[in-house]
């Protein structure tokens, strides 16, 4: 049976620690080469060397903004001048309807609600 179909809780025994392995010729050699090049670079094990951060503060003024909004073309505002709308009337239950003043609505709406 397989470990993944025993379930999550069961575990080893196996806590023999196991013998570290000496290190043969070849890998003494390569690792005293490494130390020699890192001392010949200038390498320092364990070294708290940091570099210095770059000053990012901006002394002169800015460039001057434009008030144009993503590819630069805005659109005019629209603002009401207050001579087209009448008011607003209730055309059924509770749906709220403008009224203009050149038109008849006023009087349609008003002749609907009592036919």
């Amino acid at each position: 049976m397989t470990m993944h179909l025993v379930g999550p809780y069961m575990t080893t025994t196996n806590y023999k620690k196991r013998k570290a392995k000496k290190k043969t010729a070849g890998v003494l050699e390569e690792e005293r080469k490494m130390e020699q090049l890192l001392q010949k670079v200038g390498y320092v094990k364990n070294s708290n060397h940091r570099y210095k951060m770059p000053d990012y503060t901006v002394s002169e003024p800015l460039a001057p903004t434009s008030d144009y909004v993503g590819n630069g073309f805005k659109r005019a505002t629209k603002q009401y001048t207050g001579d087209e709308l009448a008011g607003i009337g209730t055309l059924h239950k509770s749906n709220m309807v403008p009224i203009r003043k050149d038109s008849n609505a006023a009087k349609e709406i008003a002749q609907m609600r009592r036919n």
